[in-house]
């Protein structure tokens, strides 16, 4: 797990700092007096969450960062934002992508305080891709879709902020970390019009039995690993759009839905066979198959198993 934290009113140390944390920029401040700058940072590998706030006006021009990045404001504006083919400003409330991953861009941030998410392109196209070698996804819009989706995708922000990256034990266990940067990419792909789900589905592969019984075999002798919907997709020899489509009409689920199932089935086995006298606890349990949230974690058991996972554990 990363983590930093900067706080500085030297325009020149800013700017360094800046540079190294995002990509190479140039800035200049329009406000006399003090230009303080504060910065935190969460992230875990391919995904970060800063939380930064400007206490002045600042201009900005930077080179192309190589990541998704997405920018929310919590006060102030964004103005005169720009890159090819695109101006715009945005306020309070407002979730942009500020560029594509490959393209520069420049604008004025004045007195803003405001989140930076990043991700690896390459995540959209293990969530939504066809598997290994297949075409990059790209965003092809720099707002959301709708408002409910930004409202969306600002919740799943929040969620890996303050559930995730707030706990080092939690944030460095790779199935719980996969899981969320899956679910992140996942979002993202749900708000913004991209080159994945925007262009039309081929059902022509409509999946025959055999091709969800590899997919299904696939998830039961993966699920303790950090497996995407594109690996299960190229394990059933099917794309990824084609998966999901024989699991809504056969299974009526997703193969995500059906791979939670089977790591519940497995956290259930542990939880009967576990020895609370050893020192073995449900969230311990239901962490190393993936389920970092316990609260979660226990309505879920519940809905299932018609009890509590602590009774379970307890052998009641």
């Amino acid at each position: 797990m990363e983590t930093l934290t900067f706080d500085s009113d030297d325009l020149s140390v800013t700017e360094d700092f800046l540079s190294r944390a995002y990509a190479k920029m140039r800035i200049a401040s329009g406000s006399p007096g003090a230009n303080r700058a504060r910065i935190r940072r969460a992230g875990i590998a391919s995904v970060s969450v800063d939380e930064l706030a400007l206490d002045f006006e600042m201009a900005y021009s930077v080179t192309p960062l190589g990541r998704i990045c997405l920018c929310t404001v919590h006060e102030g504006t964004v103005r005169d934002h720009g890159f090819q083919g695109v101006e715009d400003s945005f306020g309070p409330g407002d979730m942009v992508l500020f560029a594509p991953p490959d393209l520069p861009y420049t604008g004025r941030i004045c007195h803003a305080r405001y989140t930076i998410t990043m991700l690896d392109p390459a995540l959209l196209a293990q969530v939504a891709g066809g598997g290994e070698g297949s075409r990059p996804v790209r965003l092809t819009g720099h707002r959301p879709r709708s408002a409910a989706a930004a409202r969306q995708l600002h919740r799943t922000i929040a969620h890996l902020r303050d559930t995730v990256l707030a706990d080092p034990e939690t944030a460095d266990q790779p199935l719980i970390a996969a899981t969320a940067t899956q679910h992140l990419a996942a979002s993202v792909l749900a708000a913004f019009p991209n080159t994945a789900l925007d262009e039309p589905a081929d059902e022509r592969a409509d999946a025959r039995p055999a091709v969800l019984r590899r997919a299904l075999a696939y998830i039961d002798d993966h699920a303790d690993q950090p497996i995407t919907v594109a690996d299960i997709a190229a394990a059933a020899h099917v794309t990824v759009r084609a998966l999901q489509y024989a699991f809504r009409r056969h299974l009526d689920t997703t193969p995500l839905a059906q791979l939670r199932r089977v790591r519940l089935a497995h956290a259930h086995h542990d939880l009967v066979a576990a020895d609370p006298g050893e020192g073995a606890t449900v969230t311990e349990i239901a962490a190393r198959w993936g389920f970092h949230h316990p609260g979660r974690f226990a309505s879920l058991y519940r809905d299932t198993y018609r009890r509590a996972p602590h009774e379970t554990l307890a052998g009641g």
